[in-house]
This record gives structure tokens, sequence and C-alpha cells, in this order.
């Protein structure tokens, strides 16, 4: 045993039986909840007095960092600025809060020590500048408040400075400066209404009276009424004549700035003959009979448009007149013609001019040699250099000249008879070229089907547009082998009508030669009697010829004549049994050979009528 655990040292023995219910108090956490309270340092102020028994609030066991996570818990506002880093903690390098605020002094005791002289504003939302700077700190951080409620707006600590009694709203400093209240500047290019020329010399309280500023008119009128020599005839945009230097100077560009330039006399108009009533709500004339009308000697009769012969220099001062203007440009001989040859004398003497005819038939009524035959578009044919000399797009007719008909040996009267026949003639084949359809009719007046108006002999036809299509050895046929005459259609469509010399059958097979033989070659005969027929050819009756059977003519209407299916329709002569035992020789019969008998299954022989013994 270790000399200090020995008798003499009864007091080790005290301490260590101390130590060890320490240790066993601590296993339980309500005996280590109350041994903190027995430990704590000293008592907690009087805004933690409610925490006093419940250390865990704001201390974790074993975790002094965890201290930092509940303050900002518990005071929020100070958590929120630190996470956000604004206000005054935000700002503040990251440190322990016990490094400021301590605890454990005394019901009494102050944790926030605030040397309110040495304190930087500049760490703060709200920075001190000029005058702001020199305010006391009870000013604005009310007793019984917390430091950052203290307001921001200049409203909260001026409102009784404002004399305009909330009317500009609360946005004070855009007047307003820190270093003087009373020191008010203000840009008034930043509202609608910027100040230029002798505006920017006025004092406010002439357009502001009692420091009145919401409201205020902007216009020229809501000021200048009283010079306004028009009496408000011209409207309210005195602008438009006025400008900012000064009133009585007027700046106004008619050129530009109306649809109405001024010139030759009209410069030296007075705006009043003309701008007559009000200026905006009666709408100014532009045109020269509204201020011209006693001045027109056509009394109207060439309408509005003074300005095409008239000048501004001098009304009686009349140039040429540009007919290519006009509705009616002067072109080849029209250029030479005189005015009076168009515009004849009216009613009272004066030359009609917009009544004048622009048609050429207006004109040249006595010069139409068709009759009006072809209507009244005589520029489709008859030019302005001469009336004599057509010219004429036949591509713009209803009948385009193509081919032989465009060339140059083909002249107008062959097809047209006469000057007042152009549009009577006849646009179909036929009605030229009758003389010429070696048809004689029969193929209808669509010649255009077969000829074309490259040539009209020789010409190409696709036989597959007929009612007979050349297939096989057809195509090679020349026309002339079925079509003996040009009238094609008393050609012949069915076989016989061609080929009856080839028939071996002499008709006996009928007309319907395409029952068997093609178009390919004549002799590539083929008929299947077992699936074209009723009765399937079998045995000897596979080699033999149609004629052996069908012996008879083929009577009108039918494929064949008509013919038994029995054996007794061919072989009647060959039946020995003189039809003892029937019509129904397959029964014993075979058509591999006739004498060739099928086996038969023996039966009972009957009994004797005599004996009863069988045969």
């Amino acid at each position: 045993m270790p000399r200090c655990l020995s008798r003499p040292y009864p007091w080790l023995w005290r301490l260590f039986a101390a130590v060890a219910a320490l240790w066993l108090a601590l296993l339980t956490p309500a005996a280590a909840q109350s041994l903190e309270s027995a430990l704590s340092p000293g008592v907690l102020t009087q805004s933690h007095a409610k925490w006093q028994d419940d250390c865990a609030s704001c201390h974790v066991r074993f975790d002094r960092a965890a201290q930092d996570r509940l303050c900002a818990d518990c005071h929020k506002p100070i958590g929120q600025d630190l996470r956000q880093k604004t206000g005054f903690h935000g700002r503040q390098k990251p440190q322990a809060c016990r490094s400021c605020h301590t605890d454990h002094k005394g019901r009494e005791a102050r944790i926030v020590q605030l040397d309110t002289k040495a304190f930087d504003h500049r760490e703060t939302d709200w920075v001190l500048r000029q005058a702001h700077a020199q305010v006391e700190c009870a000013k604005c951080h009310l007793p019984g408040k917390r430091w950052a409620e203290a307001p921001q707006d200049c409203q909260a600590c001026h409102r009784k400075d404002d004399v305009h009694k909330g009317s500009l709203g609360t946005k004070c400093a855009d007047c307003h400066t820190e270093n003087n209240w009373k020191e008010a500047r203000f840009d008034h290019a930043t509202t609608s209404f910027a100040l230029k020329g002798k505006h920017a010399d006025v004092a406010c309280a002439d357009c502001h009276p009692k420091a009145k500023y919401a409201g205020v008119p902007t216009t020229c009128v809501g000021c200048h009424k009283a010079d306004d020599k028009h009496k408000g005839r011209y409207g309210e945009k005195c602008e438009s004549c006025h400008g900012e230097k000064s009133w009585k100077t007027i700046s106004f560009n008619h050129d530009s700035e109306t649809r109405y330039p001024l010139r030759g006399k009209h410069r030296a108009v007075r705006c009043d003959s003309c701008h007559t009533g009000a200026l905006y709500r009666e709408k100014t004339a532009t045109d020269c009979l509204s201020c011209h009308r006693k001045d027109d000697k056509h009394q109207g009769s060439l309408g509005t448009e003074c300005a095409a012969c008239h000048q501004e220099n001098d009304w009686k001062q009349t140039g040429r007149f540009d007919h290519d203007r006009a509705r009616f440009p002067l072109l080849g001989k029209h250029a030479d013609a005189k005015c009076e040859a168009c515009h004849k004398p009216g009613p009272k003497g004066t030359p009609v001019y917009r009544d004048a005819p622009r048609s050429c038939i207006g004109c040249h009524r006595q010069d139409d040699k068709h009759a009006g035959n072809v209507g009244e578009a005589c520029a489709a044919c008859h030019g302005e250099r001469s009336w004599k000399i057509p010219r004429f797009d036949h591509d713009v007719a209803r009948f385009t000249l193509r081919g032989a008909h465009a060339a140059a040996k083909v002249r107008c009267a062959d097809c047209h008879q006469d000057l007042k026949h152009y549009r009577d003639t006849p646009r179909d084949c036929i009605g030229c070229h009758r003389k010429d359809d070696k048809h004689e009719g029969q193929l209808g007046t669509v010649c255009e089907s077969c000829h074309n108006d490259r040539r009209w002999k020789d010409a190409p036809y696709d036989h597959k547009l007929a009612r007979f299509a050349l297939l096989g050895a057809h195509v090679k046929v020349e026309c002339g082998a079925c079509h003996k005459t040009l009238r094609y259609r008393d050609a012949p469509r069915d076989c016989l009508g061609c080929h009856r010399a080839d028939d071996r059958h002499k008709g006996a097979q009928g007309p319907a030669c395409e029952s068997c033989h093609n178009a390919r070659h004549w002799k590539l005969a083929q008929f299947d009697h077992t699936r074209q027929t009723r009765y399937p050819l079998t045995g000897k009756h596979q080699p033999l010829t149609c004629e052996a059977c069908h012996r008879a003519p083929a009577p009108a209407g039918r494929k064949t004549a008509p013919l038994g299916d029995s054996c007794q329709s061919c072989h009647r002569g060959d039946d020995v049994h003189d039809g003892g035992f029937g019509l129904r020789c397959e029964t014993c019969h075979q058509t591999s050979g006739w004498r060739e008998l099928l086996a038969r299954r023996p039966t009972s022989p009957s009994p004797s009528p005599a004996s009863g013994v069988p045969r």
C-alpha cells in the first residue's frame, strides 16, 4: 500500500470518498443537473433569470462551441444578421458570443458593454454622415428599445420638419441633404417637367405657391393663360410656336412640322389668313380651292388639283401642264395633238378637261374598220405611233398561234374573212380544215386527237386511246392491214374480222377466237378444258382435236354448238349393248381405252329357277 494511503493520513481517505461520490452523481442526468447548478459560477442577469436552473438552455455538455448556436437560436434578429452578414453583428469578424457578452455576474449586471463614444457606426447598416455624425445617440436610439430598432427613414425623425405635410411622399433625400435639413437641392430634370430656358431662372414659389408641389400644372397655358393673345383659339399647345427662351419669340417651321410646306407667296401670308377657326378643333383645309375658289375659272370642272397647272409664285402664272401626271399620258402621235382636239368646249365655252374621253373609241370611232366586232380595246392591236400599223399578240387571244399556224406564210385573211368578222372566226380545226378531212367526218370534229399544229399529215396516234388497244403482234402491223380506207371506224374489232382465213375450225368453234388464241401469235393457241368447261379431258380424250367432238358449227351468240357430257353423246355407235345397259357407260368403261373395262367386285350367283343351284 502506498504510504500516502496508510492510516497516518485519514484526510486522504475522505478526499477519495468525496471524488467517488461526485463521480457516481454524474451517472444520472438529474444528478448531473443538480451538480451543475451547485457548481454554477454565479447568478444570471435579470434578462436570463428564468433560465437560472436550466443550464442546457445555453450550454451543451462537453461542447463549448454549441453555446453560440443556442444564443443565435434565442436571439433571432441577431442570428439573422449573422447568417446574412448584415447589421452590426453580421459585419463583425466571427467570434464567440462570450467574447463580448458575459453572464453569471448577478441580477443587476450589464452583459452589453457599449462604448458609445468609441463606437464606429460604419460597421452598421446606417453610416453617419455630415450633420448626422454630430447627433447624440439618444436622439435616434430611444430608451427601452433595441439599438437595431432605430428608424432609418427621414420621416421617422424629421416629421415635424416636413413643411410639405407629406404631399411629396417620404423620399426626403431627393431634395434635402444630410449636411443641413433646410439646405434643399432638387434636380427638376428627374421630374416630368425639366426646367429649360428661362424656366431655370424662375423662383420655385412662382410655380409652387404656398409650397404646393403635387398637382402643379405642367402645360404652358397653366401659367401663361394671360399671355395667350389668341384667346384659346389655337388650342393649348403653346409650345408648338413659343419656346422656353422667350415667350415672344415664335419658332415654328411650317415646312418640317406640318404636311403643308409654305412656298412662294404662301410664305408671306399671315397665319390667320388660313387658320380662321379653332386650330385643333377645326382641321385647316390644304387644297387650293378652299382659298382660291373665286379664282377658279374652270368652275370646278378640273377638280381641286389646281397645282397641276398653277404655281405658288403667282396664281395667274400657269406653267405647261405635264400630261404624264394625268390619267392619260400622251404617247406617240398624241403628244403632237392640240389640246382642243380632245378637250372640246363645254356649254359655257370653257374647254372640258376632266370629261375628255380616255378610251381610243372616244376619238377614233370613225376609224374603226371592224364596226365594233372586236370591241373597244383598240390598244390591243393599234399603237399611238400609227393607227394603220396594227400590232397584235395572238397569244393573248383565245386561239394561240403555234407550229404551222405561226408560219409567216399564214395570213390573217386565211382565217379572218374580212375586218368585220375577226371575233366570229371559228377556233376548232374543222372550221378551217373541213376540206382536209379524209375521214369524211366519221372521226368527229376533234381533229387534235390525232393531228397537231406542227403538221397535218402523218400525224402520230396513240392506239391505246382507241377502243382497240394494240398488243403483241398487232403492234407491228401496218395501219392499212386493218384500216382498208381512211374511214377508220369501219375497221372490225373482232378476231374473225381479220383472221377468218386463218380459222381452220371453219366457224365450228364460234367467233370468240381469243378464248384460245392470243395477240402474241395466232398459232400459240391454249385452252384449258378442265378449268374453262365442266367436262375435263382425261385418258384418250386428251390428244383428240377439237373437231373430233365439236363437229357442228356454233350457233349465233354461242362459242360452240351444244354438246352433251354423257358417253352416248359421242360413243353411241360404239355401244355393242344397244343401250341394254343404259347410258352410264363409265360404270364399266374408262377413258384410257374403250375396251378396257373396270374391275368389278364379284356378286353371288342367282339361283336357277329349275334346280335352285347357282350358275
